[in-house]
Parts: C-alpha cells; structure tokens; sequence
C-alpha cells in the first residue's frame, strides 16, 4: 500500500526519533486492499499508510474507524489500538495543519474554493468546514460528484462555479490537473489565471512538480502560493505519532520529502 515520497518521509521521522523502524512501499493489485489489511494483522506491522485505489476496499477488513474516515468512507492510515485495527484519514487535516504551522495561514473565517470533488477534495472541504472556515464553495465539472462534497461542509458548504474563484480568500486546486507539468514552463491549470488576485491564498495539491503552472499564476497575480508538499508532511507526521507515540519530526520529514 504505496505512496512514493512515504518511505521517504517516516524514515526520515524514525530516524530523528532514533527509533529502529522502517516504512517500505508495497505493491497491492486493486481490489486487494482488504487482504493487505489481512497480511498486517498476520506480520504484526504497526502501521499502513495507504493510498488510491484502496482508500475504500481496506474498510471492511477493519474494527473501526474514526469519525472523520467514517465521514468520507476513505481511509489513508491505519494503526493498532490495542487489538483492534483504526482507519483513520488524515488528508485534510494535514492541508489545515501546513497551513497553520508552516505559513501562519488561518482557514479560520476564510471564504473557500475547492477545485474538484474527488477523494482529496472531499477530505480538504471536511477538513476545512471543521477548522472554522466562513464558505467552502465546490467547484467541479460534475456537479452531482460536487453535490457530495459540498454535504460534508454543512451549512457553510456551497456549489459554485470557476466566478467564485474571484472573490475567495483561500484557493485550493484538488485536482490532478498540473502534474507531471515541466517544471518552469507552460501547461494546463484547474482555472484561468485571470480569476486569480492579489492578497489570495493559492494552494495545489499537486506536489510533482512543486511549482505548478497554477502556482506561478498566483505568484504572477500577487497572491501567495503554497505548493502542497505541507499538507504531504502533515498528515504523515499525523499518522507517525499514532504509531509511534511520539511526536514527528516535522522539519526532517520536510527534508527527507524535498530531497526527492
């Protein structure tokens, strides 16, 4: 159960914990994300980070979840409490942590854009509703799919359109559009540049490259860009100190993560 730069950033964790503990990437075929749970009970594994397409086939092979997994029927951690196995998803809380720690941004009373309405966008609209924010409006192309997002935001949830962009205080693009970009040059973005401005915050969750297309648009427009390596950190570190008992090591997992 597999997510490239993970390894990267536990064993950089463990190691400034000085613990004797390592993450490897496992290859899991879709569809055998329950048996992978399986095998964790079997080998005594701490912990699972998991990723796409097993965010949803690993809950039936689990005792429990946590109310926010349970919410978006997706799970991306898993641990051990006591003999029972806890899928927990920690995407979300992760953007609103890097926000927080690392920029001194507070979604707090902020008015939301989130671009798409997928696994990530869901966790970030949830993420965002419970952190105080004033409006998450849900921007996508299938508005039955934004409709299921915008539920998890409650009353301050809202379906919207690429005009809303405008007038938001807090941009994030959820979609994969912009990876695999040429670092530097031209290619596609979730909105036109022109409905970006100045004193936005502009997030992409797009870490490959960490400057996306979407990301020099805001730099362009005046607004602040933050490149979704954070949020990656974050909600690792989240399920590291849930295994380990110990806080992580924010700004080497940064490091190990960077050196990619």
């Amino acid at each position: 159960i597999r997510h490239s730069r993970s390894p990267l950033l536990a064993n950089a964790a463990f190691r400034a914990a000085g613990l004797d503990w390592a993450m490897v990437a496992l290859e899991v075929a879709p569809g055998r994300g329950a048996a992978a749970v399986e095998g964790m009970r079997s080998l005594g594994l701490a912990g699972l980070m998991v990723t796409m397409p097993h965010k949803a086939d690993v809950i039936p092979a689990l005792d429990r979840l946590t109310a926010t997994a349970r919410a978006l029927g997706a799970v991306n951690s898993i641990t051990w409490e006591g003999q029972d196995l806890v899928g927990d998803n920690t995407d979300g809380a992760g953007l609103v942590a890097s926000l927080r720690v690392d920029h001194g941004i507070e979604p707090g009373d902020a008015h939301c854009v989130v671009l798409g309405a997928g696994g990530a966008a869901r966790s970030v609209v949830l993420a965002l509703a419970h952190a105080g924010a004033a409006e998450v409006v849900v921007v996508n192309r299938t508005p039955e799919r934004a409709e299921v997002a915008v539920a998890l935001a409650g009353r301050v949830g809202r379906l919207g359109t690429p005009a809303d962009v405008a007038g938001a205080d807090l941009v994030v693009n959820a979609t994969s559009v912009g990876m695999g970009a040429d670092p530097g040059g031209e290619g596609p973005m979730p909105v036109e540049a022109a409905r970006l401005r100045a004193g936005q915050v502009v997030v992409d969750l797009v870490y490959q490259p960490l400057e996306t297309p979407l990301l020099r648009a805001a730099a362009t427009a005046g607004a602040r860009p933050v490149d979704g390596l954070g949020m990656l950190v974050h909600q690792a570190a989240t399920s590291i100190t849930w295994w380990t008992g110990r806080d992580a090591d924010l700004a080497a997992m940064a490091a190990g993560a960077r050196s990619v």
